[in-house]
């Protein structure tokens, strides 16, 4: 089954048309991408290790996150996700944008911004659903081992993620 989405500007705002996920996009056409970093009251993050048959990036830990939908907003995908792979429900969260970045890719046609949410939930490990067609399972884990873990076994997009969470501690977010 084709998913459609949004095509956005370098501006982020919707152009107005849509397309397959899988299709290329000309320059200056971006995908919205959304990840989360999802932290309970004790101050650990929630991460998941990569199934081993993904084509991509198979065993590395990452956080909760994907392609936005067509008609979804950034928070509204982002909660969808979370809800997806990990069943926690994240709607009740202050939308907290933390960074952002775009990716051009002009031979692939793979334009996309990501915008990285830093929510907070009061949750514990038991109240994580994994789903297990996608990951090994799921931790949490301190923000000094997110650097432990890329070390060892690598974690996606974790120089961004270790950007977007300095950014937050300058503002007085953490």
């Amino acid at each position: 089954m084709s998913e459609i989405v949004d095509i956005y500007d370098r501006n982020k705002n919707k152009t107005g048309e849509t397309i397959d996920r899988e299709a290329m996009l000309k320059p200056g056409q971006y995908k919205m991408i959304v990840i989360a970093l999802v932290e309970n009251m004790e101050g650990k993050f929630l991460v998941s290790k990569r199934a081993l048959d993904k084509k991509w990036a198979a065993g590395q830990w990452e956080v909760p996150g994907g392609g936005s939908m067509a008609g979804e907003t950034s928070f509204e995908a982002i909660t969808r996700e979370v809800r997806e792979e990990t069943g926690l429900d994240v709607s009740g969260c202050e939308p907290h944008i933390a960074d952002y970045y775009f990716n051009d890719d002009p031979v692939e046609g793979d334009n996309y911004f990501t915008d990285i949410y830093h929510l907070k939930l009061d949750f514990s490990i038991e109240d994580v659903t994994p789903d297990e067609k996608e990951t090994l399972g799921a931790e949490l884990v301190a923000r000094e081992d997110l650097e432990k873990l890329n070390n060892e076994e690598g974690f996606l997009h974790f120089d961004r993620i270790n950007t977007a969470l300095k950014k937050d501690e300058e503002r007085g977010y953490l």
